[in-house]
Protein backbone atom coordinates (compact mmCIF):
# COMPACT_ATOMS: atom_id res chain seq x y z
CA UNK A 1 0.00 0.00 0.00
CA UNK A 2 2.82 2.30 0.44
CA UNK A 3 3.98 1.75 -3.16
CA UNK A 4 0.26 2.97 -4.06
CA UNK A 5 0.41 5.58 -1.53
CA UNK A 6 3.71 6.75 -3.05
CA UNK A 7 2.65 6.87 -6.72
CA UNK A 8 -0.71 8.79 -5.82
CA UNK A 9 0.92 11.55 -3.78
CA UNK A 10 3.83 11.79 -6.71
CA UNK A 11 0.55 12.23 -8.66
CA UNK A 12 -1.30 14.70 -7.24
CA UNK A 13 1.94 16.64 -6.70
CA UNK A 14 2.47 16.21 -10.45
CA UNK A 15 -0.92 17.86 -11.17
CA UNK A 16 -0.61 20.53 -8.44
CA UNK A 17 2.66 21.62 -10.14
CA UNK A 18 1.17 21.09 -13.80
CA UNK A 19 -1.94 23.33 -11.99
CA UNK A 20 -0.01 25.99 -10.59
CA UNK A 21 2.06 26.79 -13.38
CA UNK A 22 -1.24 26.56 -16.14
CA UNK A 23 -2.49 28.98 -13.81
CA UNK A 24 0.23 31.41 -13.82
CA UNK A 25 0.52 31.20 -17.71
CA UNK A 26 -3.14 32.59 -17.63
CA UNK A 27 -2.04 35.34 -15.56
CA UNK A 28 0.84 36.10 -16.97
CA UNK A 29 0.28 36.04 -20.79
CA UNK A 30 -2.07 39.06 -20.41
CA UNK A 31 0.87 40.98 -18.71
CA UNK A 32 3.11 39.71 -21.42
CA UNK A 33 0.90 40.35 -24.20
CA UNK A 34 -0.40 43.79 -22.89
CA UNK A 35 3.65 44.50 -22.57
CA UNK A 36 4.10 43.60 -26.57
CA UNK A 37 0.91 45.90 -27.23
CA UNK A 38 2.93 48.79 -25.29
CA UNK A 39 6.24 48.41 -26.92
CA UNK A 40 3.97 47.92 -30.65
CA UNK A 41 2.04 51.31 -29.78
CA UNK A 42 5.56 52.58 -28.57
CA UNK A 43 7.39 52.22 -31.94
CA UNK A 44 4.24 53.20 -34.14
CA UNK A 45 4.33 56.41 -32.12
CA UNK A 46 8.03 56.76 -32.67
CA UNK A 47 7.37 55.61 -36.68
CA UNK A 48 4.71 58.77 -36.64
CA UNK A 49 7.03 61.30 -34.69
CA UNK A 50 9.74 60.60 -37.31
CA UNK A 51 7.35 60.84 -39.69
CA UNK A 52 5.84 64.21 -39.17
CA UNK A 53 9.72 65.44 -38.11
CA UNK A 54 10.99 64.43 -41.87
CA UNK A 55 7.75 65.95 -43.91
CA UNK A 56 8.17 68.93 -41.98
CA UNK A 57 12.01 69.50 -42.44
CA UNK A 58 12.44 67.91 -45.72
CA UNK A 59 9.29 68.37 -47.93
CA UNK A 60 7.97 71.73 -46.19
CA UNK A 61 11.21 73.27 -45.03
CA UNK A 62 9.35 74.50 -41.81
CA UNK A 63 11.91 74.73 -39.25
CA UNK A 64 9.21 76.15 -36.42
CA UNK A 65 7.49 72.98 -37.11
CA UNK A 66 10.57 70.59 -37.41
CA UNK A 67 11.76 71.88 -34.49
CA UNK A 68 8.46 71.18 -32.41
CA UNK A 69 9.26 67.20 -32.95
CA UNK A 70 12.75 68.05 -31.69
CA UNK A 71 13.92 66.70 -27.95
CA UNK A 72 16.49 69.45 -25.83
CA UNK A 73 19.71 68.18 -27.67
CA UNK A 74 19.09 66.82 -31.05
CA UNK A 75 22.97 64.78 -32.04
CA UNK A 76 23.91 65.34 -35.73
CA UNK A 77 25.61 62.08 -37.15
CA UNK A 78 26.07 64.00 -40.80
CA UNK A 79 29.69 65.19 -41.86
CA UNK A 80 28.41 67.86 -43.61
CA UNK A 81 26.00 68.96 -41.09
CA UNK A 82 26.30 71.06 -38.09
CA UNK A 83 25.32 69.77 -34.85
CA UNK A 84 22.30 70.65 -33.02
CA UNK A 85 18.66 72.62 -33.77
CA UNK A 86 20.68 75.42 -34.79
CA UNK A 87 22.77 73.27 -37.44
CA UNK A 88 18.96 71.78 -38.70
CA UNK A 89 17.62 75.57 -38.80
CA UNK A 90 20.55 76.15 -41.12
CA UNK A 91 20.41 73.19 -43.08
CA UNK A 92 16.70 73.79 -43.71
CA UNK A 93 17.86 77.59 -45.22
CA UNK A 94 20.29 75.70 -47.35
CA UNK A 95 17.60 73.40 -49.18
CA UNK A 96 15.01 76.57 -49.11
CA UNK A 97 17.92 78.63 -50.89
CA UNK A 98 19.69 75.73 -52.99
CA UNK A 99 16.91 72.83 -53.04
CA UNK A 100 13.66 74.67 -53.22
CA UNK A 101 11.95 71.86 -55.29
CA UNK A 102 13.60 69.11 -53.35
CA UNK A 103 11.10 66.24 -51.57
CA UNK A 104 12.17 63.10 -49.76
CA UNK A 105 9.36 59.86 -50.85
CA UNK A 106 9.63 57.77 -47.93
CA UNK A 107 9.47 54.33 -49.28
CA UNK A 108 9.80 52.29 -46.21
CA UNK A 109 9.99 52.98 -42.14
CA UNK A 110 10.91 50.48 -39.77
CA UNK A 111 11.21 51.09 -35.95
CA UNK A 112 13.14 49.10 -33.13
CA UNK A 113 13.74 49.88 -29.78
CA UNK A 114 13.94 53.59 -29.93
CA UNK A 115 15.61 53.83 -33.49
CA UNK A 116 13.46 54.90 -36.61
CA UNK A 117 14.96 54.05 -40.33
CA UNK A 118 13.86 55.58 -43.55
CA UNK A 119 13.99 54.58 -46.69
CA UNK A 120 13.85 58.05 -48.70
CA UNK A 121 13.67 58.52 -52.88
CA UNK A 122 15.09 62.02 -52.64
CA UNK A 123 14.47 64.15 -55.54
CA UNK A 124 15.74 68.02 -56.15
CA UNK A 125 13.27 68.61 -59.12
CA UNK A 126 15.64 68.77 -61.56
CA UNK A 127 14.81 65.70 -63.70
CA UNK A 128 17.61 63.52 -62.24
CA UNK A 129 17.06 60.38 -61.15
CA UNK A 130 17.65 61.38 -57.17
CA UNK A 131 19.08 59.75 -54.16
CA UNK A 132 18.47 56.73 -52.28
CA UNK A 133 18.41 57.76 -48.38
CA UNK A 134 18.56 55.81 -45.18
CA UNK A 135 17.56 58.38 -42.36
CA UNK A 136 18.22 57.09 -39.20
CA UNK A 137 16.86 58.71 -35.83
CA UNK A 138 16.66 57.93 -32.26
CA UNK A 139 13.29 59.02 -30.60
CA UNK A 140 13.46 59.86 -26.60
CA UNK A 141 10.48 60.67 -24.95
CA UNK A 142 8.52 60.98 -28.08
CA UNK A 143 10.93 63.74 -29.78
CA UNK A 144 13.97 63.23 -32.63
CA UNK A 145 17.60 63.51 -30.27
CA UNK A 146 19.65 62.14 -33.08
CA UNK A 147 20.42 61.43 -36.58
CA UNK A 148 22.12 59.60 -38.98
CA UNK A 149 21.87 59.39 -42.58
CA UNK A 150 23.69 57.35 -45.53
CA UNK A 151 23.54 58.55 -48.84
CA UNK A 152 24.04 57.14 -52.63
CA UNK A 153 23.51 58.62 -55.96
CA UNK A 154 20.85 56.83 -58.02
CA UNK A 155 22.70 56.03 -61.67
CA UNK A 156 20.89 57.12 -64.85
CA UNK A 157 21.70 53.23 -65.83
CA UNK A 158 21.90 50.27 -63.20
CA UNK A 159 24.31 47.22 -63.73
CA UNK A 160 20.75 44.77 -63.15
CA UNK A 161 16.97 45.84 -63.09
CA UNK A 162 16.11 45.49 -59.29
CA UNK A 163 15.96 49.41 -58.42
CA UNK A 164 16.90 50.87 -55.61
CA UNK A 165 13.24 51.06 -53.54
Amino acid sequence: MTGTTRISVTARRSALITGATMAMALLVAPLTASAADASAKGLEANKKVVVAFYDAAINRKDYAAAASYLGAQYKQHNPTAADGAEGLKGFIDFLKARFPNQKGEIKSVIAEGDKVVLHVHSTRGDGTPGRAIIDIFRVENGKVVEHWDVIQDIPEKAANANGMF
